[in-house]
């Protein structure tokens, strides 16, 4: 497995640094905290995928264990869907919602 280094790139540092510099103190350092931590997350998340791939006979796959580790959050189609029917309105209403949900992309 590829040694990853556990520290960002000072450019990376930066980077997280220029873009919260607007923002209030207690906010910012939230804000750069979480960076770091998807960072070192992700990092670690690639190390442990190119170790998977280095097998010859794969029955877990990197591409499954990013699903797994990194599940895409619903579409705002999804939340609206799961929002109408915690709704509690009347069938007629429902319908017509539903129906225009369905005909959205996700």
């Amino acid at each position: 497995m590829t040694d990853y280094p556990i520290t960002p790139p000072p450019e990376l540092v930066q980077q997280w640094f220029l873009g919260a510099k607007a923002m209030p103190v207690d906010q910012w350092v939230t804000d750069v905290a979480t960076q770091a931590a998807q960072w070192g997350a992700d990092t670690e998340l690639e190390a442990c995928c190119e170790w998977i791939n280095s097998f010859q006979n794969k029955f877990v796959h990197a591409h499954d264990l990013r699903l797994v580790r990194r599940p895409k959050p619903p579409s705002l189609k999804e939340q609206a869907l799961a929002v109408l029917d915690d709704a509690g309105i009347d069938s007629a209403h429902y319908n017509i919602l539903l129906r225009a949900l369905e005909q959205l992309d996700d």
